[in-house]
């Protein structure tokens, strides 16, 4: 249990969090100011501290390097007391454990990081091995080039000591690099100690700049944190240290680990901007759900078409045309590097409608390879009497080709030149004649049942309203769902592209064979949110932002995760479900 440290928000495994001290500290942050180190038990036993709540205080301990014996570990492992000031307990990713700290210091540190992979095992199972809701500090490694990779794989906590020695050496650090002192003319900063002349800049100076370039660095991640766009960072940052684009790669080979901590539903723009944004676990998890959740419930043909820089994409010129030569006869669905396809259903469903990412006209092989692979999914999941590709030749054709070829399938190509052409249109309206129409009601509830599989599991969308008349009042993309007595069950929201239930909802939803994820609390009636420390229990399914029913002895209700199932489980402070529904027991 921590009493000292809260986190704030999230932004997959990085975190805004408050060190509690007598005066706050936002983390990430470096923490020399306000660390009081109690000293090593190698050399002498140690008197116990007193502690302060005006530091925070890193316990009597012993620290091991990388690559100790597990019996040497054992021999010499701590023993940590509980205490009532705010406290740190050393110690490596194997003997990291609940010892009642508020934050917990990674003694072999500096023998990992510059490994990418031995770093990225060890912080992982440190973080799995560590109460959530406790600060995870790396010391002797920061620097303004590699601390925003350390916050993203999870660290909390830095200290300067690496930035000030290597100043102290002469090298003058940046967030993309480090130069010798004796290399620079002029200096790219405006920090204090750097508003001398070079030839008076001392290395004592340089320390000092260093420090500081560290800081600033640490307050842009804390604003990318806020902002849910830490990923977007990385991916550039990543690019100026060999062992930091291949520790960030190796994280995204960790998707389990990542996947837990990534919000469902954000805001905020996600953006594509290289081959690794393939490997977000947005763009991941969209395809996956799309290919084992969904479920087309369409009697008629499919027509693939491409994507727009405008999205949603029914809101395009291009798409509005497409409707307008489709006319209800055909399930649209758009095929687009990096989400793969999206469904005319899933349009508004994050990251669908949020992403944007560089247009060159050219696809990689890896762009290609992965479309193709979730455009193969997608067609061996869902039937369709005809697959009509109004695509613009190139990679789009290309990629329904090799598909087509794989799964045996006849493909009309609709497109002469450009897909908006006279002709091409045309084309497309003249190859569906004949086909029947489906009503915009048919639409509208095929959109509700495909949300539903999208958001809690395959065929939930009939399990949930299998038995249920349902009737919307208003339009799309402002659906609301009503049952056949006038009551409401739920909201389609057009700004994630999800439902969000009322109580009535929710009972059905529970009542349901659909999936449910729920929220076990204590006996008393939420208001407002559920904190931590009501939790009693949660689904491990359970992800930030995901839909939940919370039930107790006094309560039933309906809300929003703020956290995953595990750290629901074990937090002892913060917002664990802010509630949207409340009905007392």
């Amino acid at each position: 249990m921590t009493d000292y440290f809260e986190v704030h928000a999230r932004d997959g495994a990085a975190r805004i969090g408050e060190l509690r001290l007598s005066e706050a500290v936002t983390t990430p942050a470096v923490v020399d100011d306000v660390l009081a180190d109690a000293g090593s038990l190698w050399a002498t036993e140690r008197e116990f501290p007193d502690g302060s709540d005006d530091v925070l205080t890193v316990l009597p301990h012993r620290s091991l390097p990388a690559g100790s014996a597990d019996e040497v570990r054992e021999s010499f492992a701590v023993d940590y007391p509980d205490v009532d000031f705010p406290s740190a307990a050393v110690v490596t990713a194997d003997t990291a454990d609940d010892y009642g700290a508020d934050a917990y210091v990674l003694s072999d540190a500096q023998g990992f990081v510059g490994h990418a992979r031995a770093f990225r095992d060890n912080v992982i199972e440190a973080k799995e091995n560590l109460p959530a809701d406790t600060a995870l500090m790396l010391s002797g490694v920061a620097t303004p080039r590699n601390v925003s990779l350390l916050v993203y794989a999870g660290v909390d906590l830095v200290d300067e000591t690496l930035a000030r020695a290597r100043g102290l050496e002469g090298f003058y650090l940046t967030s993309d690099g480090e130069y010798f002192l004796e290399d620079l003319d002029e200096f790219p900063c405006a920090c204090e100690a750097c508003r001398k002349p070079a030839s008076e800049f001392t290395r004592a100076d340089a320390a000092d700049h260093n420090a500081n370039a560290l800081r600033a660095e640490l307050a842009r991640v804390r604003r990318r944190v806020r902002d849910g766009r830490l990923r977007d960072y990385v991916e550039g940052q990543a690019r100026h240290d060999q062992w930091l684009t291949a520790l960030f790669r190796r994280f995204d080979q960790q998707y389990s680990f990542m996947e837990e901590r990534v919000p469902v539903i954000r805001d905020s723009e996600l953006t594509a901007a290289s081959e690794e944004s393939i490997d977000r676990v947005e763009i991941q998890r969209f395809a996956d759900r799309v290919t084992k959740r969904y479920r087309n419930r369409f009697d008629n043909p499919l027509v693939l078409l491409p994507c727009s820089a405008k999205k949603p994409y029914s809101e395009s010129q291009s798409h509005r045309q497409f409707q307008e030569a489709v006319q209800y006869r055909a399930h649209m669905v758009s095929m687009t590097s990096p989400i793969g396809v999206v469904p005319q259903e899933l349009e508004l469903t994050y990251p669908a409608q949020h992403y944007d990412s560089v247009v060159t006209g050219d696809w990689s092989e890896d762009e290609k390879s992965f479309v193709a692979e979730v455009l193969r999914r997608y067609l061996e999941r869902n039937d369709y009497p005809r697959i009509i590709a109004h695509l613009p030749p190139g990679a789009y054709t290309e990629i329904v080709e090799r598909v087509a070829d794989d799964l045996d399938l006849d493909v009309e190509f609709t497109v002469s030149e450009h897909p908006t052409t006279t002709e091409s249109i045309g084309n497309l309206m003249r190859t569906l004649d004949g086909e029947p129409k489906f009503t915009r009601e048919e639409r509208e509830h095929n959109v509700v049942k495909a949300l539903a599989d999208y958001q809690l599991g395959p065929d939930a969308g009939d399990a949930l309203f299998a038995d249920v008349e349902l009737e919307m009042t208003s339009r799309y993309p402002k659906l609301q769902v009503w049952n056949d007595a006038g009551v409401q069950l739920a909201t389609m929201v057009p700004q994630y592209g999800v439902l969000s239930f009322t109580l009535e909802g929710a009972k059905v939803w529970r009542d349901s064979d659909a999936p449910t994820k729920t929220v076990e609390i204590d006996g008393f009636v939420p208001h407002g949110s559920v904190l931590a420390p009501g939790v009693v229990d949660a689904d491990e399914d359970i992800r930030p932002g995901d839909e939940v029913v919370v039930e107790g002895p006094k309560a039933f209700a309906i809300g929003r995760a703020e956290m995953g199932g595990r750290e629901l489980v074990e937090s002892t402070r913060g917002i664990g479900v802010e509630i949207r529904h409340v009905e007392e027991r």
